[in-house]
């Protein structure tokens, strides 16, 4: 097995039985997708109708996908609240990012109340500079937010991001303490847990081949199918398949390494506590330790599906392992010691505005779906949940999350293909020329900076946002 973290996890708690569907059924919801998105929406609808019939269906086993192979970092969306403000105004953006800041505590409580060991360490977030040019990337978000009287950012001195972050290559740097990380592994699976216990029945290694759009829509595996009232789509990037949302997401690649456990190396330095650390590019530098002392540092390299097929392109190893490490011995050279013991790849759903959104599939009333976390995605699926387990179960006269500003139906598509796949090599090299030269000080030229601005919005807004 390729995944880190779900390795590691079943080692720990032994690999739990698998029920695959091999018949035709019925439920009230069939949900398709056993990510945290999936399961905190099948557990929302079964706290709020118990007798309610869930089943989800999920292609590989719970936490294979994208759930089981972030970097583990639960953080809310304070640093998209540019985006939030422009698509749905003062009130709604700060209603909706405050929300996510309480989604990561309930995490947090979440695993407290079940007994769930996903190593949840409220450290907070750094968001650092690792250039002169990224150094005040967070101004034009931090002045935004003070006019609205909200500072969920603490801007530290050099000296203190560099304690930290346990090196001096971080430049500069502010700080949101309603953050934190997790074993990402350890937290799917106990969600897993959870929902089997609440009634939700879970079909693994059962791919959907097909949905059948009938008023009753049915989802059809290898071996059987499940007939449904409501179906939730909660696929990640697989959910590119449906023409629907091809053009609304682009999937990219995010690859990621795991180091040996030398917890004596990481207390040298002082990079002891959980905090989640990344830098302001595109192509951003993410990562965090573990508590039996590795560090988990993972990078944005940009490798697109074409025509969002995610085949087996995102599975095994990383091919890039090599350019991943070569920015971990940069940030920390002094921790030439800490062999690399693992690597691996997974794919984002990256929209326009770096935000997820929800809707009908097609305007079909019993089909709903959520998409394009553009990787943060495991705090705000809390939200997510909240929101799919609304649609689907049709209280829009009752519930605050129906009809938030993130179900949405004009949400801006990307180029239609050949000219996406084309157009996003073009901006990948010239962001990864601006972001070298910028490394190595020196000013990219006029026509890289133009093509590199063409970017959508990533992790973190940038000073253009």
């Amino acid at each position: 097995m390729d995944n880190f973290w779900l390795k590691q996890a079943f080692e720990r708690l032994g690999k739990p039985e698998v029920r695959s569907l091999s018949t035709d059924i019925t439920a009230d919801v069939t949900i398709v997708g056993g990510g945290y998105l999936g399961l905190w929406t099948a557990i929302r609808m079964k706290e709020r109708s118990p007798s309610l019939k869930v089943a989800v269906v999920e292609r590989d086993f719970c936490g294979a996908g994208a759930s089981g192979r972030n970097g583990g970092f639960v953080t809310s969306l304070w640093a998209k609240y540019l985006s939030l403000h422009k698509l749905c105004g003062r009130d709604e953006a700060t209603r909706i990012a405050k929300s996510s800041a309480e989604a990561v505590r309930e995490i947090g409580a979440f695993c407290r109340e079940n007994g769930i060991d996903a190593e949840f360490r409220p450290d907070g977030w750094l968001w650092t500079a690792t250039s002169e040019q990224q150094i005040g990337s967070w101004n034009i978000l931090i002045n935004e937010l003070a006019k609205h009287k909200v500072r969920p950012f603490a801007v530290l001195d050099n000296a203190e991001v560099a304690r930290l972050g346990g090196t001096d290559r971080n430049l500069a740097g502010v700080f949101e303490p309603d953050a934190a990380t997790v074993q990402p592994a350890m937290l799917a699976l106990g969600l897993r847990s959870h929902a089997r216990k609440l009634g939700v029945t879970i079909y693994e290694h059962s791919p959907m081949i097909r949905l059948e759009r009938t008023r009753t829509p049915k989802v059809v595996t290898r071996k059987g199918s499940v007939t449904s009232e409501k179906v939730v789509l909660a696929m990640n990037a697989w959910g590119a398949q449906f023409p629907y949302l091809r053009r609304k997401v682009a999937i990219v690649s995010s690859d990621m390494i795991a180091t040996t456990a030398k917890p004596d190396k990481l207390n040298e330095i002082g990079f002891k506590n959980g905090v989640a650390i990344c830098d302001s590019r595109m192509f951003l530098n993410y990562y965090r330790n573990t508590p039996d002392g590795r560090i988990i540092f993972g990078k944005s390299l940009g490798h697109f599906a074409f025509a969002g097929q995610v085949a087996d392109h995102y599975e095994g190893p990383s091919p890039r392992a090599a350019e991943v490490e070569e920015s971990f011995r940069t940030l920390y050279p002094m921790l030439n010691g800490m062999d690399i013991e693992s690597s691996w790849t997974g794919p984002i759903d990256r929209s326009v505005d770096g935000l997820p959104f929800f809707g009908h599939l097609d305007n079909h009333p019993n089909i709903v779906f959520g998409i394009g976390f553009s990787g943060q995605g495991v705090g705000p699926t809390v939200l997510g949940g909240k929101i799919l387990a609304s649609l689907a179960l049709d209280e829009a006269s009752q519930s605050q999350w129906s009809d938030c500003g993130l179900v949405r139906d004009d949400v801006e598509q990307f180029p239609i293909e050949p000219f996406r796949y084309a157009g996003s090599i073009l901006v990948r090299e010239a962001l990864r020329r601006k972001e070298g030269l910028e490394d190595r000080a020196r000013r990219p030229d006029p026509l890289t900076r133009a093509i590199a601005n063409l970017a959508p919005v990533g992790y973190v807004p940038s000073k253009r946002n």
